[in-house]
């Protein structure tokens, strides 16, 4: 005999399955990519409890911060987090050319993208990108960053 559920049990199967798509954790595709490292300019370190947090970005970068220019497209911010004192993992922030219009504007960070990487240079799936864009979206006023006046004071040595 074949069971037919009841409408409660529908819109509960529903609302579950809305649930667990809304707790993805999975990183979605960017065009973020993992910059070379070396090349970039270490400006600020932020410690948080046994995380240090070393962030980078490129002398164009923070040239055209500290002169009251748009931060140029093509430009990386990378976030060495380090755990232990090893590199635990990367989180990369990359502009580029319209890159906004892949996202609906409430998801909008200018032409901002991101994307966590393993310590090997490798895409780290298991992280989610959305959440970093959401928090960085309250950022619209500096360019989408958080030390964005860590970078207006920092000095070339």
């Amino acid at each position: 005999m074949t069971r037919i559920p009841s409408r409660l049990t529908v819109l509960a199967a529903v609302a579950c399955g809305i649930v667990m798509i809304g707790w993805q954790v999975d990183a979605e595709p960017t065009n973020a990519t993992m910059p070379d490292i070396s090349k970039l300019v270490h400006y600020t370190t932020v410690t948080r409890g046994e995380v240090t947090e070393h962030i980078m970005t490129t002398r164009e970068a923070i040239e055209a911060v500290k002169a009251g220019k748009p931060i140029p497209n093509g430009t990386h911010f990378a976030l060495v987090d380090y755990r232990e004192g090893e590199v635990f993992r990367y989180f990369i922030m990359e502009k580029g050319t319209g890159w906004g219009a892949d996202y609906d504007e409430s998801r909008r960070t200018g032409d901002w993208q991101f994307q966590w990487f393993k310590p090997d240079g490798t895409i780290n799936a298991a992280e989610n990108t959305a959440r970093c864009q959401s928090c960085h979206s309250s950022r619209a006023d500096s360019e989408f960053l958080y030390t964005f006046n860590d970078i207006r004071r920092f000095e070339f040595e």
